[in-house]
């Protein structure tokens, strides 16, 4: 049984992370916490800046309030309605570092939603709550559309490097549902030979875990092609490397795990080496 985190903010209800945790719960039962916080800085809003305005502030704080419990409800509902175990954590002071750090210290994934989380501070996703989340956290983090469906493939972005081997192991770890179904090892190098670094123990390492593999080069630099060549691949999850404390990509370069989660709508596994 795996614990993991599922975050929401007011009624930023994660659609697609509740149907892949749907599709968790079909072959391993999980244990779900549920992260309830609001979508505004409420420890801000009792400074004297905010004194003048106090008035609607505070319908604005009992707002997100009843926001979170209807989340809530819903979340406990949608478990117990599902046979989810569950149990539930919420923060009336909005987005706490120090409380998501320890949470997934504790944890085995974390999920977000691409789209709706902390969307109403700032839309533009990944934002930079997104991006402080995938920077802090002490486990894997999936982030997930809210057009989730299903996952038919798994892609896992290789780039010879400890970083992602690393998320490769740690993906095939907490997955091992997803080992029948066909994987992609796609190598990026815009360079004319087909060479691929310690091929010969990568495929050791696929087929000690997954039946079917196949090991890909693509010949094009992977920030600006990647994405593109990702749209044809449908019902796919991309195991995408790993984040370093500083916040920068382990992965060919640090844009490119922000404009798969920017522009490509599918689930994007990310490890993190504490």
């Amino acid at each position: 049984m795996k614990k993991i985190l599922f975050a929401c903010d007011g009624d930023h209800f994660p659609e697609g992370a509740f149907k892949f945790i749907k599709s968790l719960q079909v072959s391993e039962p999980v244990t779900l916490k549920g992260m309830f916080f609001t979508g505004i800085a409420i420890r801000q809003l009792s400074s004297p800046v905010y004194s003048s305005f106090a008035a609607p502030y505070v319908r604005l704080v009992e707002e997100e309030k009843q926001s979170i419990i209807r989340s809530r409800e819903r979340f406990i509902h949608e478990c117990e309605s599902y046979g989810i175990r569950h149990k539930i954590e919420e923060y009336e002071n909005g987005w706490d570092q120090e409380q998501f750090i320890k949470e997934t210290r504790f944890a085995d994934l974390a999920l977000i939603s691409e789209q709706l989380f902390c969307k109403e501070i700032l839309q533009d996703q990944p934002n930079s709550f997104m991006e402080e989340a995938l920077r802090i956290a002490e486990c894997p983090v999936m982030i997930i559309p809210e057009s989730f469906s299903s996952v038919e493939r798994i892609v896992v972005a290789y780039d010879g490097k400890k970083e992602s081997a690393f998320a490769l192991k740690q993906f095939s770890h907490l997955f091992s549902l997803f080992d029948e179904l066909p994987v992609e090892f796609v190598y990026v190098k815009d360079d004319e030979t087909d060479d691929i670094p310690d091929m010969d123990l990568l495929k050791e390492y696929s087929n000690a875990h997954f039946d079917s593999g196949n090991i890909t080069k693509l010949h094009f630099q992977a920030d600006q092609s990647f994405r593109e060549w990702l749209q044809n691949k449908k019902s796919t999850l991309l195991v995408a490397g790993s984040f370093s404390r500083s916040g920068t990509s382990m992965l060919f370069k640090p844009s490119f795990v922000e404009q798969i989660i920017r522009k490509s709508s599918i689930p994007v596994f990310i490890a993190h080496n504490v």
